[in-house]
């Protein structure tokens, strides 16, 4: 972690009346993250979004009568810049403490059948650790307590959707699917699928970001729908989500799910080989394309092999 040695004093002084513009002003610094290092007296890092959020927080504080002072210091007298950054770290994770209780209570919640309730309250609290996460600007560690009990309360939410939510292939022909570029076996076996199972006609492409091709059904890329859920591999997420009943594949996404994971999970070994012959593929220079088609061969042949 890098301290800082530039730091953005905010002073300001309202009249005793404006207590609603007092309140507002309070909840626009906690927002951005400033430290409170007495009444009337916030402290930021010195950056450019930090100096103009201020500058629009002083211009508020005239517009109400009062006065405002942005100073761009590099010491505080009675703290050390190592001290100073304990303390935005101690009020980062008090904010991550708020959240820690209240996963704690979802993943209580998570043992019986996840509900309407369930789902709404996972989403606010996502969405409050993202917002929490933008302000803490020295990587609390709190925040790897609450990463990980978000992934377990995540894994249940994935594993809710892909039992209930089964889709039609239907809807799914003729699109064009987006996967990050130099595929390895699960990008790899997942696009075989795709075209095996779900969308016979459909197009590859490659990016880094879904975004950028908004047009595209991204997969195994993250916040994707097609991507890894829970503990599974995307290979096994398109299974479950297509509803598709094959025991040879199934037996292919477990392979592919040892390969992919490395957790041992089936005791597979099969799909190393192929692993091992994609990356020496992309080492030799083959296109993305290239390594999808010469894959997909592999894992027909793989399937044969395994079909009865």
């Amino acid at each position: 972690m890098t301290v800082p040695n530039r730091w953005l004093l905010y002073l300001y002084k309202l009249p005793t009346a404006k207590g609603a513009a007092r309140l507002g002003l309070w909840r626009q610094l906690k927002k951005s993250g400033a430290l409170s290092l007495k009444t009337s007296a916030y402290l930021l890092p010195d950056t450019v979004e930090h100096h103009e959020r201020l500058q629009w927080l002083a211009q508020k504080v005239r517009d109400a009568k009062g006065e405002a002072t942005i100073i761009h210091v590099t010491e505080i007298e009675g703290l050390s810049n190592v001290e100073i950054v304990q303390q935005f770290n101690q009020a980062r994770a008090q904010d991550y403490e708020a959240l820690l209780s209240t996963l704690n209570k979802l993943t209580f919640k998570s043992k019986k059948k996840p509900n309407a309730a369930f789902f709404a309250v996972h989403e606010k609290v996502n969405h409050q650790f993202e917002e929490i996460r933008k302000i803490d600007f020295f990587k609390c560690p709190r925040a790897q307590d609450v990463q990980m009990l978000l992934t377990r309360v995540n894994g249940v939410r994935d594993k809710s959707k892909s039992v209930t939510s089964v889709l039609s292939t239907k809807k799914f022909q003729g699109k064009t699917w987006l996967t990050r570029p130099r595929p390895e076996v699960d990008r790899v076996a997942s696009a075989w699928l795709i075209r095996k199972c779900i969308d016979p006609k459909g197009k590859f492409i490659f990016g880094a970001h879904s975004g950028n091709h908004p047009e595209a059904i991204p997969y195994d890329m993250y916040e994707a729908e097609f991507s890894h859920h829970g503990d599974d591999c995307t290979f096994e997420t398109l299974i479950k989500r297509f509803g598709i009943n094959d025991e040879a594949l199934v037996k292919i996404g477990e392979m592919v799910h040892d390969t992919d994971l490395d957790d041992g999970k089936f005791s597979t070994v099969e799909c190393f080989g192929i692993h091992q012959v994609l990356k020496g593929w992309a080492k030799s220079g083959l296109s993305d394309h290239e390594i999808l088609s010469k894959g997909g061969d592999c894992f027909d042949a793989l399937y044969q092999q395994l079909k009865k």
